[in-house]
């Protein structure tokens, strides 16, 4: 239901829809005209303005149509100039091309003969590379042959040594070769450190015991025994112990050997008024000699008791050369006379030759004196004799007087 005024309306009749939509479109239109006669003022205002710019506009197509003239001309003259590019381009690029071409050919023509070159030169290096590596085979295959010649030389030395070997395993086993090995091993020691009249090898003693080596030193300690002992089987037992019960038979084994070498030796070759009060016993191996130092002290005081030193071929030298100091010592005592005459008699002979230094002083300065003397006179001669030399006989014209002339001058 609408209400104007004192009118209604119903919504529910088509009539009054239809009514109401009418003068809906009415009003609509009536609008529309409104705004359309504004809209046409508006525009005729607006086409004052617009009149001005199509003139301006019709002014800007004439000048366009006068660029486009004189663009189309200069278009024309760029499209001549542009075939006349093309043309002159083409040329230069011919002519490029063509020197570009004898530039590569001269330049191919130029690799092609450093390549020859190069393959020449290779080929020599080559050459020469396989020459000196024939070379160098050559001489390393005489070399080898040569180290080849040497290791069969060691081979058969160590064949020889092997042989060796089981030659000193041969002697060692017997101790009689033994034995001797090791008097030998103490006659080369002892020969080289003393001189050969102050010692005596396989020397008897008053008690009829045999030596190895007897050593005359002075009173005291007077001459001294060196005995060679090789308690060899008790050492090798001690070094191939393979357990306890082994390992202390082996040491008692040790034990019972060198004492009894201690015992022979302090029993035999000590003797009072004879021989000194100790003696030494030569070892021939260092290895056992370091074994009793280093795990049997006891035997070493045990043979400090005894007077029975033991020694190894280092010290047994060592020893020896103190004992050349003490030969030494008492040779120059036992010649401190005879060198004391000799010092007199030394004394003697530089006072006369002192003297006769003097005198052969007094007689060197006499005769250089007499020589001087002579020197002088020689000289006055020597002058004398350039003068007369000098003077000159061709300008005298006629004798001087008081001048006895020569026999045979009157003729």
């Amino acid at each position: 239901m609408i209400q104007i005024g004192d009118i209604t309306l119903d919504t529910s009749d088509p009539l009054v829809v239809v009514g109401l939509v009418g003068a809906a479109l009415i009003l609509l239109i009536v609008i529309l005209l409104i705004l359309a006669l504004r809209a046409a003022g508006r525009s005729a205002r607006a086409a004052e303005p617009l009149a001005q710019q199509i003139g301006y506009l019709g002014q800007h197509v004439q000048g366009l149509a006068q660029g486009q003239e004189g663009l189309r001309a200069s278009l024309q003259m760029v499209s001549d100039t542009s075939t006349n590019g093309q043309a002159q381009l083409a040329q230069t690029v011919e002519q490029r091309l063509a020197s570009v071409q004898q530039q590569m050919q001269d330049r191919l023509a130029d690799n092609a003969m450093r390549t020859q070159r190069g393959l020449t030169e290779m080929q020599e290096r080559m050459r020469e590379s396989l020459h000196g590596s024939s070379k160098q085979t050559t001489t390393s295959l005489t070399q080898l042959q040569e180290r080849l010649a040497a290791i069969d030389k060691a081979q058969d030395n160590i064949t020889k040594l092997s042989g060796d070997v089981l030659s000193l395993q041969d002697i060692l086993s017997n101790k009689q070769t033994r034995g001797a090995f090791g008097e030998i091993q103490l006659r080369d020691i002892v020969g080289k450190a003393l001189p050969s009249d102050s010692y005596a090898l396989q020397h008897t003693l008053s008690n009829g015991k045999r030596a190895d080596c007897l050593i005359h030193l002075p009173n005291p300690p007077g001459p001294i025994v060196i005995d060679s002992k090789f308690p060899l089987e008790a050492y090798e037992a001690l070094r191939a112990a393979d357990s306890d019960h082994a390992l202390k038979q082996a040491v008692a084994q040790m034990k019972v050997a060198v004492k009894k070498h201690i015992s022979d030796i302090s029993e035999k070759y000590i003797i009072e008024g004879e021989t000194a009060d100790g003696a030494l016993m030569f070892l021939p191996s260092e290895a056992v000699y370091a074994e009793l130092h280093a795990n049997f002290p006891d035997l070493v005081r045990a043979g400090f008791d005894a007077r029975v030193w033991i020694v190894s071929p280092t010290t047994c030298m060592a020893t020896l050369n103190t004992m050349r100091a003490i030969l030494k010592d008492a040779r120059m005592r036992e010649q401190a006379g005879a060198i004391r005459k000799e010092l007199a008699l030394l004394v003697g002979d530089v006072d006369r030759l002192s003297t006769r230094v003097g005198n052969l002083d007094r007689h060197f300065g006499q005769a250089s004196k007499d020589i001087e003397e002579i020197k002088i006179s020689a000289d006055k001669a020597g002058k004398r004799a350039h003068r007369l030399d000098n003077f000159d006989f061709e300008e005298i014209e006629e004798p001087v007087a008081n001048v006895v002339p020569l026999k045979g001058s009157e003729s």
